[in-house]
């Protein structure tokens, strides 16, 4: 699964890391494309109670269908955040692309791997497959 940010204008990076993993032969578990779960067309979620929740719930369920999660860390994202710490209290193995300096300590701390190239992420799934 890869987690960044929907809300902030990360989706087009999202759906470009899913191919990428896919064009590498990784089966990925792809919670946007699924009941059309792009949601970055809305801009305010204030009065918006019940889709939050059907949003949340469906991201949560694909959380626990993934071994591995890529987090990307090119923008803050709240869901992103929560899905590392949802994933962590699982068992889950975490990968944090920084390709850019990261000015908080929360996304070191709830990752397992940190790389910083699109190589280096493909490399280390490839050892984490074997």
């Amino acid at each position: 699964m890869v987690c960044g940010s929907i809300g902030y204008g990360g989706i087009d990076n999202i759906r470009r890391f899913y191919t990428l993993l896919d064009t590498e032969g990784f089966d990925t578990v792809d919670h946007i494309v699924s009941k059309g779960m792009d949601y970055s067309d809305i801009k305010d979620f204030r009065n918006k109670k019940e889709l939050s929740r059907q949003i949340v719930n469906h991201d949560l369920e694909y959380v626990k269908k993934a071994d591995v999660l890529v987090v990307l860390a090119c923008m803050p994202s709240y869901g992103a955040a929560i899905e590392m710490f949802v994933a962590k209290n699982s068992g889950k193995k975490i990968v944090l692309l920084a390709k850019d300096p990261v000015p908080t300590p929360w996304s070191i701390n709830f990752s397992d791997y940190v790389v910083t190239t699109e190589e280096e992420l493909i490399k280390l799934l490839r050892d984490l497959k074997e």
